[in-house]
């Protein structure tokens, strides 16, 4: 639904059942297309973005790169009036790290911070990946151009700073470009351990790889369909007996597939089907591609909540590939290769998610659960502050999404009759006195 038709919806007094904030539809409408085309091309043209490429020439390397990149945030920040907190965070990776770090690096990443007012601790963060590779992890002097693969999710990362820089939200928002993805998911690393360091509460990590592509080496061309892919559950758990205490749990009451990072995509999902229903979400039931991983990963490992955004159709003669012409192939990941229509639809994925998380109150902390043996559903839950009312989610056990809700106000327990427990899984989201929601949160209790 477009904000026009929301609008004549609205005055017509229909009864709509999803979230609408006319704001998040401004959002979409300003993420330019331009911006980003002029973003990929500038990241592209350094030649190559190796993590152990040149950091000391203005014109060619990761160096290079990074510079331009805070020069922008700081640009971005000018003109909110000095909205973004910015700033190199440094990670040094000794040499034999493994195979593929040949000599001493100092992974940089390019944080901006955008403070919420009302908790300026709590944070929803954005990434995109600064380096390239061609064929081989190791050769870092040939052209990597990387302008898909990942300058996309890097110019994706500002263009979401340029539009949301506009606006002020309760929690805070992080842009950052990360490094050493190529070579070890590093940058990743360095900056989830700085998040601990640091205490912050991660909302979640929406992490971009590849927001450019739309034609397949399977022959499908698709400009609407994007995959969110999201481990189940946290591997955080590396305590023995906590570990076989959740394991006891998931068997006896569900929540196998119903961890943070997984309730994370369902939000995306779901706030994509809200405001942007043209677009087709794609909810993978895996950590990345099979037996690969992306620099949400590291996040994951430090117990965030995190996913990937990217392309539902990958082209692999443009990935990870030298530069060259094979049997009437172009092989490499050059500009001209990058669809920047369906490159503005993602970063407005992105942007909107952003948005209505950093709008939305905290999730409940405690949800209990009860109704064994009964014809109903009973669920008690903490009371959040800033929260206007709640949302009761549920759905088919083998439904990937939630299906079902019913929102109430000024209590904390609240008992579904006729939904019998069995039958289905639940959950509980905070909402605010504008609508927007907090992440689901599964029963993590059981009432007695």
């Amino acid at each position: 639904m477009n904000k026009a038709l929301l609008l004549v919806t609205l005055a017509l007094g229909f009864n709509l059942n999803a979230q609408t904030d006319l704001k998040i539809y401004d959002i979409i409408d300003a993420v330019s297309e331009e911006r980003l085309k002029n973003d990929v091309k500038t990241l592209a043209d350094f030649g190559t973005r190796h993590t152990l490429s040149d950091t000391i020439s203005k014109t060619r390397g990761i160096g290079a790169a990074r510079r331009w990149i805070k020069s922008e945030f700081d640009a971005i920040s000018k003109d909110c009036n000095d909205c973004l907190e910015v700033f190199f965070q440094n990670n040094f990776i000794e040499k034999g790290r493994n195979a593929r770090i040949v000599k001493d690096v100092n992974v940089v990443n390019v944080v901006a911070i955008q403070r919420g007012t009302t908790h300026p601790n709590r944070y929803i963060i954005m990434s995109g990946d600064i380096d390239s590779r061609v064929t081989d992890p190791n050769d870092f002097t040939s052209d990597a151009p990387g302008a898909n693969d990942n300058a996309t999710g890097m110019a994706g990362a500002l263009e979401a700073a340029r539009v949301l820089s506009q606006y002020k939200f309760e929690n805070s928002i992080i842009y950052v470009g990360l490094s050493g993805e190529e070579q070890g998911l590093f940058g990743g690393q360095g900056l989830a351990n700085y998040a601990k360091d640091k205490n912050w509460d991660i909302i979640g990590v929406l992490n971009n790889d590849m927001i450019g592509n739309i034609s397949g080496v399977d022959g499908i061309i698709d400009n609407r369909t994007f995959r969110i892919f999201s481990e189940p559950i946290t591997t955080a758990e590396t305590n023995p007996e906590a570990l076989a205490k959740q394991a006891r749990a998931r068997r006896f009451y569900g929540g196998e597939v119903d961890g943070t990072s997984r309730q994370l995509a369902r939000y995306v999902y779901k706030t994509t089907k809200t405001y942007m229903p043209d677009m087709n979400p794609m909810l993978v039931y895996r950590l990345d591609r099979f037996g690969r991983g992306g620099h949400h990963r590291p996040f994951n490992d430090a117990g965030f909540p995190g996913l990937r955004i990217m392309e539902a159709h990958e082209n692999y003669t443009q990935q990870h590939q030298d530069i060259r012409t094979e049997n009437g192939i172009n092989y490499g990941d050059t500009f001209e290769h990058v669809n920047f229509p369906y490159c503005k639809k993602l970063t407005a994925v992105n942007a909107i998610t952003l948005a209505s998380l950093a709008s939305a109150p905290t999730s409940p902390t405690e949800v209990s659960i009860g109704g064994i043996v009964e014809a109903s559903a009973k669920l008690k839950w903490n009371q959040v502050d800033g929260a206007k009312g709640y949302k009761i989610y549920w759905r088919d056990t083998t439904s990937p999404t939630w299906d079902y809700s019913r929102y109430v106000e000024d209590i904390t327990e609240f008992t579904l009759e006729g939904i019998v427990i069995d039958n289905f899984f639940f959950g509980v989201a905070a909402v605010a006195e504008d609508g927007h929601e907090s992440v689901v949160v599964f029963p993590n209790k059981i009432l007695r």
